[in-house]
This record gives C-alpha cells, sequence and structure tokens, in this order.
C-alpha cells in the first residue's frame, strides 16, 4: 500500500517555474515507478512524466519534453517535477501515481495508487 500527497502547486506567470513534490508512505515506495498526470478542466486526464524505481530511466510526454524534470529520492520517499518555460496551457490539477511494474507507463490504468492533485495555474 502506498500513501501519496502533493504539494507544491500553485500561481505563476508564463516562463516562470514551479516545482511539485510527491511524498509518499510505505516501505515499498523504492519499488515502484512513479508518474505524474494532469488534468485540466473539460479535459480528459493525460500523462506528463514517469521515472523508473531506479530513477535511471524517465520518460516525457512531448508537450513537456525539455521543459519539465521528473525525479525522485528514494531515501526520502518522494518524487519532484520540476517545471520551467510554464505556459498557459500547462494550466491542470497535477497528480502524482505509482506504478509496480519495472516498465514505465503512459496509460492510467497502469498505475495503482494515485494522490489527491495540486492546482497549477499559469497565467498569460
Amino acid at each position: 500500500q502506498v500513501q501519496l500527497v502533493e504539494s507544491g502547486g500553485g500561481s505563476v506567470q508564463a516562463g516562470g517555474s514551479l516545482r511539485l513534490s510527491c511524498a509518499a508512505s510505505g516501505r515499498t515506495f523504492s519499488r515502484y515507478a512513479m508518474g505524474w498526470f494532469r488534468q485540466a478542466p473539460g479535459k480528459e486526464r493525460e500523462f506528463v512524466a514517469a521515472v523508473h524505481w531506479s530513477g535511471g530511466r524517465t520518460f516525457y510526454a512531448d508537450s513537456v519534453k525539455g521543459r519539465f524534470t521528473i525525479s525522485r529520492d528514494n531515501a526520502k520517499n518522494a518524487v519532484y517535477l520540476q517545471m520551467n518555460s510554464l505556459k498557459p496551457e500547462d494550466t491542470a490539477v497535477y497528480y502524482c501515481a505509482a506504478d509496480g511494474s519495472l516498465i514505465l507507463h503512459s496509460k492510467e490504468y497502469e498505475y495503482d495508487y494515485w494522490g489527491q492533485g495540486t492546482q497549477v495555474t499559469v497565467s498569460s
């Protein structure tokens, strides 16, 4: 069982940066791949980024590649999403999720545990 709590959301102007954090409880956190998803108003939830349990492999949606960086610290049971060069279209509720697979996935149904989300608003 893994419980996830996101933090770090807020409001920022276009071109700015935010760093999201996801704190995980549970002794088996290091066995899970972790992902970030987001859901904008009126849209379906979409994949943003994922990181292997080792931290050695990452995977990004094309829309954020080169701007966002996912990382994790297994000693702190935490995963992060550094978001730079933010755009108004990045406005959404951001969720972290845990996946017990060894493969990095972009589909929601592959993830076993979800946080409650944190709001990110980017103004133009």
